[in-house]
């Protein structure tokens, strides 16, 4: 007897805090994950590869998006699966129901011409097909480097448009 009545008495007295049980899933991620090399079809053909350290899916967000906070790498595909163009950006976000990729940080495209294009912000509309940036915008080409502010193309990143350029530098290779 004197046994349980020191239990009941033991227990009682600290109530420990906790925190609010989350009702809404609007904030938590439906995936995350690590390590990621991914392919992305459109209509059953092979369009995209994406590697990532971290991919995020928020998709009861307003609006939806795929978060790659840790940086990311891309390739796109032509229908041949020859490489159209790579990107490599640190932090990206992808609105899926928009079709919109904010890509954010050293961000670095190559072209199939092996034009080289560097800026830190930019914007990919793949409904539109149109790459842009209000950015400062670095392209090297083969023979010269072209430095300006925004810019706007097309997906391929071949035939493009610099809003206000601010210099073309020549290069040449060869030493006399």
């Amino acid at each position: 007897m004197v046994m349980s009545m020191l239990f009941l008495f033991s227990c009682g007295g600290k109530k420990i805090k906790m925190s609010e049980a989350i009702t809404e899933r609007d904030s938590l991620p439906i995936m995350q994950t690590v390590g990621v090399t991914s392919l992305v079809s459109d209509s059953g053909i092979t369009r995209y590869r994406i590697e990532a350290e971290e991919w995020i899916i928020y998709d009861k967000q307003k609006p939806p998006y795929w978060a790659f906070e840790k940086g990311v790498y891309m390739e796109k595909f032509d229908s041949l699966f020859n490489i159209d163009a790579s990107v490599k950006a640190d932090t990206a976000y992808y609105y899926n129901e928009q079709k919109l990729w904010k890509l954010m940080g050293h961000v670095h495209i190559q072209n199939l011409k092996g034009e080289q294009f560097d800026t830190e912000l930019l914007y990919w509309n793949q409904t539109a097909e149109k790459i842009y940036s209000e950015k400062s915008i670095r392209i090297e080409q083969t023979d010269k480097i072209i430095v300006g502010q925004g810019f706007t193309s097309n997906q391929q990143m071949t035939a493009y448009t610099i809003n206000n350029i601010e210099g073309i530098f020549y290069v040449n290779d060869s030493i006399n």
